[in-house]
Parts: C-alpha cells; sequence; structure tokens
C-alpha cells in the first residue's frame, strides 16, 4: 500500500456529490458501497475511493488515526 495514499484519504475532500466537501475519510461506508454497485470515478478519486472502501470494509480504520493528526 502507497503511504502517500494513505495521506490523502485524511486530507482529500470529496469534490462533488452528496458528501462534497468531506474528508475522504469520513465518507460512510454505504456511500462507498453505492460507488462499488455503480462504479468509483476515474483517475486518482477512483483510486483513492477504492482504497478506503476497502480500508473500511475490512476494519482497517485504525491505520488512519494516526495521520488524522498530522
Amino acid at each position: 500500500m502507497n503511504p502517500e495514499l494513505l495521506l490523502e484519504l485524511v486530507k482529500m475532500k470529496m469534490p462533488f456529490g452528496k458528501y462534497q466537501g468531506t474528508t475522504l475519510c469520513y465518507i460512510p461506508v454505504s456511500y462507498l458501497e453505492w460507488f462499488n454497485r455503480k462504479g468509483f470515478p476515474p483517475g486518482k478519486l477512483g483510486i483513492l475511493l477504492t482504497t478506503l472502501y476497502e480500508i473500511k470494509m475490512n476494519g482497517l480504520e485504525h491505520l488512519l488515526e494516526p495521520l488524522k493528526k498530522l
């Protein structure tokens, strides 16, 4: 896993949609599940959301906690 991706998950804001302006790491799993069904957006945002989906589905959110304090 790329550590830079993890850092971006706690810093980048969702650029559109229902959770526009929300830091990615705080997007609820239900929204990520919706993207999983409908398709993640292309590019870097899609990679970040896919990574976040995997983190949340596998109970690994604790990996992001220390980064939130940076």
